[in-house]
């Protein structure tokens, strides 16, 4: 009997990308995994989805659809990147602790 893969038993009802999303262009699937309906974690849960999505649909991709979808995968990095940076700006430079001279 084969065994059965740990994909077919994941049952996250958390977020459903819409109907057909991986089959639209790169900036259209990175803007909807980015959304907060989509991805109520942000863009990097959006990312995983993508990523498991290329991952489980593997060698039925066509050479255009993955280059489509590793295009959308850079523009939500780009987009994740962009979060992140956000974040540590607003909350200002990090300080150095300022080193004690032992004795």
């Amino acid at each position: 009997m084969a065994k059965r893969k740990w994909s077919a038993a994941v049952t996250t009802d958390s977020t459903h990308p819409p109907e057909g999303l991986f089959t639209k262009d790169a900036a259209t699937i990175a803007r909807s995994l980015a959304s907060r309906r989509v991805s109520p974690k942000g863009p990097a849960s959006g990312m995983r989805m993508l990523n498991f999505f290329i991952n489980r649909a593997g060698r039925g991709l066509s050479a255009t659809r993955r280059h489509e979808l590793e295009r959308a995968k850079a523009l939500l990095s780009e987009r994740i990147r962009r979060q992140r940076e956000r974040k540590r700006t607003a909350k200002g430079p990090k300080r150095s602790r300022s080193r004690r001279a032992t004795r």
